[in-house]
């Protein structure tokens, strides 16, 4: 799924009207009938106090308008005008007129703090205020309001995106924004719902799909793509039946030192579950009776280095490394990567220490094969290209090195960003539960295990990282969130891809006896 910017929407909208032969106000009918129907199927015709907060501009009429379909269903509705200007969008006008014509209690007009409501801890706020056409901060009265909506932790769902947010930028210090509990967006999300910075004030969210025209959506270039389980599917290469462990790749996973020889261990056992061919640690001495009694699938050769990798001679043939886990920053290590990069010329993975050496030598930075994958928790990525003042400067560094190393960036986070050159892709798998210690290894060994077999590095990072999403998933699932552990993600690694293709069961409740 496309994300798109709110001059694209715009430009959508606009398309839209003219091809479809409708009007401003019945695209606003349809879109707020949408949020109308979501309220509904979650309330139930439940007796709980809604009180809207519109705007005067087309985010305002689209909570009349919702506004109106709630009060001809019978729930108890108050509508609160927020005016804090004379100008008023003509479909708010429109719209205005209409909700007269239904009920007695008009439209209470919010004018400065003394006209603001009480707002009760159990009751159901609609932030209908500004939406995504906001152009400045919110200031006075109005932003004062907002805090006001804020302080009462009333249930709060904003319409299409929550009041004092903007679509192309960060400023949160010191401005009124909407906490919202849920925002329900209109056609395509937007690149704010997945940052950092700006995710925790969307709440959940749920992308409404109000019939924009299908040709001009198609033809639009992105900010980013949205990866989720239709896509990830697309992505995956099926296995012939003719097939022996040779045609999977060999993985050989290089790392690990005293003390941290767990990091290499997960990464093998995640590409092996993950379906690479054949694996073989590349470790210090002191971590081979480790390595070989708890994977006994993955062969084992170790480094001349007692506690730590200082030369990298290899005496086997492999297809694809993945460098760094757990390996430390000695010298030696760091003329083992430059060793590596200066004799194996194919794409490969480098995590975690591997690309603190990176950050710290500049000539090994240099030596970097194209197609290479960095996958960076976020302090590894600011070593590696720099301080950043938010989040959109951040993606534009990203961006940035990705083109001039010729690299694809796997910038890990609660949504992890996977960046090629231009090309920004969100992954839309995971939990919270996979905030947790090694999960990283995880990740690097199956995405590692994909290039070992044939995928393409970028394709091998996006899907690889859906993959570890949908096992973190199937794990939080059956031990709960507080319960994960990243060995169990390595483990249910398999049941990733059947899970990838599984149909949802038929819904059989409203079925006719």
């Amino acid at each position: 799924m496309k994300v798109l910017s709110a001059k694209q929407m715009g430009e959508a909208d606009k398309v839209t009207m003219k091809n479809q032969n409708i009007s401003s106000e019945q695209l606003m009918e349809r879109a707020a009938e949408l949020v109308f129907k979501v309220i509904d199927n979650r309330l139930q015709g439940a007796p709980i106090p809604i009180k809207i907060f519109c705007g005067i501009g087309n985010n305002g009429g689209d909570g009349l308008v919702i506004a109106r379909h709630l009060i001809q269903h019978g729930y108890h509705v108050t509508v609160y005008v927020v005016n804090y200007s004379d100008n008023r969008s003509d479909d708010f006008l429109k719209n205005y007129d209409k909700l007269k014509d239904i009920t007695n209690d008009w439209p209470k007009l919010i004018k400065d703090e003394d006209h603001f409501p009480e707002i009760g801890v159990g009751e159901f706020v609609i932030d209908a205020m500004f939406g995504v056409g906001l152009n400045r901060p919110i200031e006075g009265w109005p932003a004062k309001l907002i805090q006001h909506i804020n302080d009462s932790k009333a249930f709060t769902l904003a319409v299409d995106m929550p009041s004092g947010l903007f679509t192309d930028r960060v400023e949160i210090e010191g401005n009124a924004i909407i906490e919202a509990d849920f925002t329900l967006t209109f056609q395509n999300p937007k690149l704010v719902f997945f940052l950092p910075e700006t995710m925790d004030f969307i709440g959940d969210f749920e992308i409404l799909d109000i019939g924009l025209d299908r040709q001009y959506l198609s033809e639009l270039q992105p900010e980013a793509i949205l990866i989720g389980k239709n896509e990830a599917a697309g992505l995956y290469t099926p296995r012939k039946k003719n097939t022996h462990k040779g045609n999977f790749g060999h993985l050989l996973v290089a790392g690990g030192s005293y003390g941290k020889i767990g990091s290499v261990l997960l990464s093998a056992k995640a590409a092996l579950r993950t379906g690479c061919g054949l694996c073989t640690f590349y470790i210090p001495k002191c971590g081979y009776e480790i390595a070989q009694t708890n994977i006994p699938e993955a062969m084992v050769i170790t480094d001349s280095g007692e506690e730590f990798l200082e030369e990298f001679k290899p005496d086997i043939k492999f297809d694809v490394i993945a460098f760094g886990m757990g390996a430390g920053k000695s010298e030696k290590t760091s003329q083992v990567l430059k060793t590596v990069l200066q004799n194996y010329k194919k794409p490969m993975l480098i995590d975690a220490d591997g690309i603190n050496l990176l950050s710290e030598n500049s000539e090994i930075l240099e030596m970097l094969i194209p197609g290479t994958i960095l996958t960076p928790h976020p302090g590894e990525l600011k070593r590696l290209v720099g301080e950043w003042k938010d989040d959109f400067e951040k993606l534009e560094l990203v961006k940035n090195f990705s083109s001039k190393y010729d690299v694809i960036m796997v910038i890990k986070g609660a949504f992890t960003f996977t960046v090629y050159h231009e090309n920004i892709y969100i992954n839309n798998s995971g939990n919270p539960g996979m905030a947790t210690a090694g999960s990283g290894d995880v990740l690097s060994g199956v995405i590692s295990s994909l290039l070992c077999q044939e995928y393409e590095p970028d394709i091998a990072a996006v899907l690889g990282v859906y993959l570890h999403g949908l096992s973190g998933n199937i794990t939080a699932s059956k031990l709960g969130l507080e319960g994960v552990m990243a060995g169990d993600m390595a483990n249910n690694m398999g049941l990733s891809f059947q899970k990838l293709f599984e149909q949802p069961k038929p819904d059989n409740s409203k079925a006719k006896n």
